[in-house]
């Protein structure tokens, strides 16, 4: 009778850590899911912003490069303050 207490404790305490350890591979998991998601989203949110970017680069006329020299000319020159050349240069921009 005494021999199967100690087997009986064995046993809770070797079903408690199997279950632990369990659990935590489990935790451990979901983390990482979660992790590769967020990764995964924020790749997909850096290519939308940069896939925008290049065309409007690439895409400028001559005529608006052209504008925008003149405009910048104008700047420099003391013709157009600053808020005054920011919105005629956003309207160059816009209207490609």
């Amino acid at each position: 009778m005494f021999r199967r207490r100690p087997l009986m404790r064995a046993a809770v305490v070797g079903g408690t850590a199997y279950y632990a350890g369990k659990k935590g591979a489990e935790s451990a998991q979901r983390e990482a899911d979660q992790s590769a998601a967020i990764e995964e989203l924020q790749a997909q949110q850096y290519q939308q912003q940069a896939a925008p970017a290049a065309p409007a680069a690439g895409g400028m006329s001559e005529d608006s490069i052209a504008k925008l020299k003149d405009l910048a000319s104008l700047h420099e020159q003391g013709v157009l303050t600053d808020a005054e050349f920011e919105v005629q240069k956003q309207k160059i921009l816009q209207g490609m």
